[in-house]
């Protein structure tokens, strides 16, 4: 897109709760305060925006205790502390004037009390160890003396009992001269752009800049900044609109009504917080847990049943991200789902396609406006055909393909979709007008194979042609009428998939309920569109992002390879499955093995979790086993204890042995995954292009 709104090129993503945000009226320092908050690096997952990274030493043999219990625990040092000095200074002092060595009546007051201090002295120190290890003296510092251990868990407790107005007001003075001083338009006024400011000022002190604004202003500025004919037109932009500067072509500058915490500094959603429990990494524990595009680039496959909230906490979170980048000019948002799946208003999207639906303002491009016709045709016919004649399909490809080349070549379009199903029908009148157009364009030496072969196959038992006609009708519904034409039979633009180079927002709403059958095929073909135009962009500066609510439709072999390559084109796919066996077996552990994110959320079937759970792999755990055997040592006595001992009490005394290793334990166990995960929770292994890998985090999705 152009600074204007029109044609040129772009960039990045996302925002949180007290961000910046359009008709806010925020204060003077609020874009400032929210640019101020720490963003720490971390590992993926991990929400950053006011992170504060655990403080070393802590490890998972040493398991963080409650706060009274280590207050507790504190006093419980002090007291033996002091009682062990007072009992070994007693003790050593006198066992020293027993001895003859040390006696107040042979030595001089002075010299006594020297020696007294220095005996004291010792003992303080010896005891020191010790104590400070029953106590935990040094986690008790750590947790809450110690400058970051004061800032984490004292200071919210103690700022809200100051009632010093004197004290807060002073903090508040200096935290806004802080804040003064800093300028969120610095690059642009190093850039010279200074005299252009004075619009975008104003607004930044009226609190009408959003997160939204900042980050596409500065996206836009670094693309523009070596091209001086462009940087013209962006001062004059910058001048001349303040905030509103380079704004997406909707005109929109925020997404009305969010429903998760965004940070668009750094490109994350934020989705929920990891539990602090033994399975979750230590650095995991009590974070935030996010998702940004370096793991959405791997892709996600999210498996769990209806109503555990993967479309309203993960679907509709993701896409929102995603429409929020596009606003920032950094992304391309797909989302497919149904018309009544809870994927944010149709506000919130520039294009919205609603098959059936006669107040729909698009139709959808058959094709995608691909440049190649053959695989145009391949990706048409494996939407058409079910999984059960999949093994038809390279004979389908054939047949369409030696329709829609030599229409393409006659007509320089695709064919409609009555258009196609007359040919693959058999209409003599098509064929007839098809030769003669292919004749007088020249173009019939070159495709008289393709139009002989596949008029010779038609009417015979195994022509796919009429197989594919028969699929078409499905989509030649009076319901749909208009939606999937081409040329002049069309009655609304068709929205196309090569459109991805431009940072559009796109829903598409599947029509489940009145036409199940062609809701399927169009599911196949908008995803199978997706990873075809994803792959082939040229300009690949902006994330490409797909969202598919339910995919048990969407996927076959060519889209599980198409996911493969997603990485390398700068985009990505959500993927949301009520279960595994929605799909083919054959297609299952390949699906497994195209996505580099995983996510299971509670009440997944045991064979579900299975192949999770071998995904997930198995992890070092330290098994401690404790063998009890009845007590034979010691002489008479003793035995006659024991012997009264099991008479008195009824149990016999018996000696402990204790053995530690490390065995290899599965990290998650189908059982866990189908019968332990709690309701609002779900266990998500992530993968960044990087190569960077999270193991599996219990999340909890509702806080």
């Amino acid at each position: 897109m152009g600074l204007d709104g029109t044609q040129s090129r772009q960039g990045r993503l996302l925002d949180p709760t007290g961000v910046p945000r359009q008709g806010s009226g925020g204060a003077t320092a609020g874009l400032r305060t929210w640019l101020a908050v720490p963003r720490p690096e971390a590992p993926g997952g991990i929400y950053r925006y006011g992170y504060l990274a655990p403080e070393p030493g802590s490890t998972d043999d040493e398991r963080p205790i409650s706060g009274p219990l280590l207050l507790w625990r504190a006093l419980v040092g002090v007291g033996a502390y002091v009682f062990g000095y007072l009992c070994v200074s007693w003790l050593v002092l006198n066992v020293l004037g027993f001895l003859g060595w040390f006696n107040p009546k042979t030595v001089s007051a002075d010299q006594f009390s020297v020696i007294e201090l220095l005996i004291s002295i010792a003992i303080l120190i010896a005891l020191i160890p010790s104590c400070a290890r029953l106590g935990r003296w040094v986690e008790l510092y750590r947790r809450f003396l110690s400058p970051a251990g004061f800032r984490r868990n004292l200071l919210p407790t103690l700022s809200k009992a100051v009632t010093d107005e004197r004290r807060d007001k002073e903090a508040a003075a200096a935290a806004e001269a802080a804040l003064a001083a800093q300028d969120p338009w610095q690059a642009l006024r190093r850039a010279g752009l200074g005299a252009a400011l004075g619009q975008l000022d104003e607004d930044t002190r009226a609190g009408r800049v959003t997160d939204v604004d900042y980050v596409r202003i500065l996206r836009v500025h670094g693309e523009v900044a070596a091209e001086p004919g462009l940087a013209e037109r962006f001062a004059e932009q910058v001048a001349g609109r303040g905030a509103a500067a380079c704004v997406h072509p909707s005109q929109a500058r925020d997404v009305a009504g969010r429903v998760a915490e965004h940070d668009l500094l750094v490109g994350q959603v934020r989705l929920g917080t990891a539990q602090d429990v033994v399975k979750n990494p230590q650095a995991h524990r009590g974070a935030g847990f996010a998702l940004d595009r370096s793991v959405l680039a791997t892709s996600l496959l999210a498996v769990g049943p209806a109503g555990t909230g993967k479309t309203v906490r993960l679907a509709r979170p993701v896409a929102e991200a995603l429409c929020l980048q596009a606003l920032a000019r950094t992304a391309c948002a797909v989302v497919v789902g149904a018309a009544e799946a809870e994927l944010g208003p149709d506000s919130g999207y520039d294009v919205v396609i609603a098959p059936g639906d006669p107040a729909s303002a698009y139709g959808l491009d058959l094709y995608g406006a691909a440049s190649d016709p053959d695989a145009a045709a391949a990706r048409l016919a494996d939407a058409l055909l079910p999984d059960e004649l999949s093994a038809r399909s390279e004979s389908a490809r054939i047949a369409l393909q030696q329709v829609v080349g030599p229409f393409h070549a006659a007509h320089g379009r695709y064919p409609g979709l009555r258009e196609l199903r007359a040919l693959l029908g058999g209409e003599e009148s098509a064929w007839k007008a098809l030769v003669e157009r292919l004749t007088a364009a020249g173009q019939w030496e070159l495709y008289e194979p393709d139009v002989q072969q596949r008029r010779d196959r038609l009417g015979r038992a195994d022509d796919p042609g009429a197989l594919l006609a028969d699929r078409l009708a499905l989509l030649d519904r009076p319901a749909f009428a208009g939606c999937f034409e081409q040329g002049a039979a069309a009655t609304r633009p068709a929205f196309a998939m090569r459109a991805l180079e431009h940072p559009l927002r796109v829903r598409v709403k599947l029509p489940e309920r009145s036409h199940p059958e062609a809701a399927r095929i169009l599911s196949r073909l908008v995803v199978g569109q997706f990873l075809q135009a994803a792959a082939a962009r040229t300009d690949r500066s902006l994330f490409a992002g797909l969202v598919v609510d339910d995919a048990a439709a969407a996927l076959d072999g060519a889209a599980v390879q198409g996911l493969r390559r997603l990485p390398g084109a700068n985009a990505g796919a959500v993927l949301l499955l009520r279960s595994l066996v929605d799909l083919p077996e054959s297609l299952r552990m390949p699906l497994f093995g195209a996505v580099g994110c995983r996510m299971a959320f509670p009440g997944i079937a045991p064979w579900d979790g299975a192949l999770f759970s071998e995904a997930w792999g198995t992890v070092l755990v330290r098994e401690r086993a404790v063998t009890l055997a009845p007590d034979t040592s010691g002489g008479m006595l003793r035995k006659t204890g024991r012997v009264l001992r099991k008479v008195l009490a009824g149990t016999a005394a018996q000696t402990e042995s204790v053995t530690t290793r490390e065995v290899e334990r599965q990290r998650w166990t189908p059982s866990d995954l189908a019968h332990a995960l709690p309701t609002g929770h779900a266990v998500v292994s992530l993968t960044s292009v990087t190569g960077e890998q999270v193991p599996p985090l219990l999340v909890d999705l509702r806080s």
